[in-house]
Formats: C-alpha cells, sequence, structure tokens
C-alpha cells in the first residue's frame, strides 16, 4: 500500500508541476489535482471492497 501511495504522491506533484508550468492560476490547479486526488482515493474504496 506504500507503494502505491508513493507512486499517486508522485502522480500528483507531476500533475501539479506541469498546470504550473503552463501558467494556469492557482486555483484551477488545485481544483485539478483535488479532482485526481478525489479519484485516487474513490479507486482505493472501490479496491478495498472488491479484495
Amino acid at each position: 500500500m506504500r507503494d502505491r501511495a508513493e507512486r499517486g504522491n508522485r502522480r500528483l506533484h507531476r500533475r501539479w508541476a506541469r498546470l504550473d508550468a503552463r501558467g494556469k492560476r492557482p486555483t484551477v490547479t488545485a481544483v485539478a489535482v483535488a479532482r485526481e486526488l478525489a479519484g485516487w482515493c474513490w479507486s482505493l474504496a472501490v479496491m478495498d471492497n472488491h479484495h
């Protein structure tokens, strides 16, 4: 599980960095990263329910 968390963290950081580099507003970047995080949390919940 820790490996999955590390990969998720790196993915979120890359997403933030890419959007920031493109000059997106901080609120737009934060919402995009929050959506990504919500999807990751949802995937964990679904994964846990099926195992």
